[in-house]
């Protein structure tokens, strides 16, 4: 049994419209927590996103029936802190059971309820959420924020660009990946075995500690800058010598491990289940074996496509930027849309494609959520001739600088007045992708691609949630500033006898 927001206040609650923030405050959490509260208040508002929460989450379940579960809103709430905030989910958990202002808008009453949320419970309420169920919320976070700035129906004038979200990974390289894909296989084994009465693997913790020696070995050889021949020539027959017993100790515990699987009968759900990770595992390890090999002792080049940058996110990539003192980030890039009120109309996970790649999704994409849309300005990076042809068709403006020397048409279409206003207007973009970082996606600590993607998409609409609280905030000053002004400017007598 699960609600989305239980109707019956409780003794001590406050009504959520009626929770007060400090004015003065300059935190970020009274500015999200306002924009929750606008949320709520607003009648349309809430009952969409409320819709979208009941009939979305866990759709096959009966919502009428069985144990209580946490409450939608509860979910939604916790979710948009954590990734706001940027906060961990021992810091959500903590600050859920003591918190004043938080337990006020999850509903809780500090007079007489003492109910406390448990780790678990949160992890588990939250990773509900997932991409699709976040868009929707996004697309109704959005258009409230255009209703409170009068602003819903005028055109949208994009800004485009692409990021780089770090996965919660080490610096990759093959023989390291080949130590953690053997950690597991060692370890995961000597479970099972202890489980099925076997004896095989009683010394795993020496194992793992030899092979680890054996590639802390091999990873210091590559060390040295000799420069006569015969000490390069000595030297590098040392790092294939030192290669070679790492990756033979390698292929002895992997044949190892494939002997005690087949002696392990399927059977117990659960053991079928260790069996399988054990032989993904495997895989790994037998796939950096060969391309150690190849790389060390061949001689090869092992293509980009081919390399793995971790085996715990394999969807990690190897991105280049070109940034200044960042060479290289681990992750993957993330193209945001943002509008000319700073709220991001739009987000795109890029996996294994490009800034031109993703140019003209992005705008069909977002055109489908606002109709509105009639202009989108991107850099040069996001440039191709099919890109421009295409963007064409879809919005009334183009903003896409072309790559090279310049043909006299497009010169004078790149010195037009609107398209100058839009490039200069353009990098305002870094200053929401800034936002983004500094409140939760500078890297995603979620595992797997699905992991990722939840947690980008609650990011933005985190975002957004807060963009709104910010424009509360700023009319709430820009009114006593004006009743200040009115004050000052009363007749002294009047002043005194208020």
């Amino acid at each position: 049994m699960r609600v989305v927001k239980n109707p019956q206040m409780k003794i001590g609650e406050v009504d959520i419209s009626k929770i007060v923030f400090d004015p003065k405050s300059r935190d970020d959490m009274p500015k999200l927590l306002k924009g929750l509260q606008h949320l709520y208040v607003n009648p349309e508002t809430r009952e969409e996103i409320f819709k979208i929460l009941e009939e979305n989450i866990l759709p096959e379940k009966n919502k009428k029936n069985g144990r209580p579960g946490m409450d939608l809103w509860k979910i939604f709430v916790l979710g948009v802190i954590r990734l706001n905030l940027n906060w961990d989910y021992d810091r959500v958990h903590e600050q859920a059971n003591s918190h004043s202002l938080i337990r006020q808008m999850l509903g809780h009453s500090d007079f007489c309820e003492k109910y406390y949320y448990e780790l678990q419970t949160i992890k588990d309420n939250v990773a509900l959420l997932t991409p699709e169920i976040l868009d929707k919320i996004n697309q109704v976070v959005v258009n409230e924020g255009h209703n409170l700035l009068k602003k819903k129906d005028a055109p949208l004038e994009g800004r485009s660009d692409s990021f780089v979200v770090e996965t919660d990974v080490h610096y990759p390289t093959d023989i390291n990946l080949l130590l953690d894909a053997l950690r597991k296989v060692i370890f995961l084994t000597e479970d099972l075995c202890e489980k099925e009465g076997l004896s095989d693997w009683r010394q795993s913790e020496h194992n793992y500690k030899s092979l680890k020696k054996l590639m802390r070995k091999a990873q210091n050889k590559k060390r040295g800058n000799a420069k006569s021949e015969d000490k390069r020539e000595k030297k590098e027959k040392e790092i294939k010598e030192a290669h070679k017993k790492y990756i033979s100790a390698a292929q002895s515990f992997v044949t190892k491990a494939r002997d005690t699987l087949l002696k392990i009968n399927d059977g117990e759900l659960l053991t079928e289940a260790k069996k399988e990770t054990i032989e993904n595992f495997i895989k790994h390890a037998d796939r950096q074996i060969d391309q150690i090999n190849r790389r060390v002792i061949l001689g090869e080049m092992i293509p980009h496509e081919e390399k793995v940058f971790s085996i715990f996110e394999p969807h990690t990539e190897w991105v280049v930027k070109g940034k200044a003192g960042v060479p290289v980030e681990l992750g993957l890039k993330v193209c945001v849309l943002e509008d000319q009120y700073q709220f991001i109309l739009y987000h795109q996970v890029m996996e294994k494609q490009s800034d031109e790649q993703v140019a003209v999704p992005m705008v069909k994409e977002a055109k489908k959520r606002f109709p509105n849309l009639r202009q989108v300005s991107y850099d040069k990076g996001f440039h191709s001739p099919s890109n421009q042809e295409e963007l064409k068709k879809e919005i009334e403006s183009v903003v896409l600088p072309r790559k090279g020397k310049l043909s006299k048409a497009a010169q004078e279409l790149e010195n037009d007045k609107n398209f100058l206003k839009a490039r200069r207007q353009h990098s305002a973009v870094e200053s929401v992708i800034n936002a983004l970082e500094v409140h939760g996606l500078d890297y995603c600590p979620d595992h797997g691609i699905k992991g990722f993607k939840s947690y980008v998409a609650l990011a933005i609409v985190a975002y957004n949630i807060s963009r709104i609280g910010a424009i509360l905030k700023h009319k709430e000053q820009k009114t006593e500033l004006r009743k200040a002004k009115k004050y000052r400017a009363r007749d002294p007598v009047m002043r005194l006898a208020a």
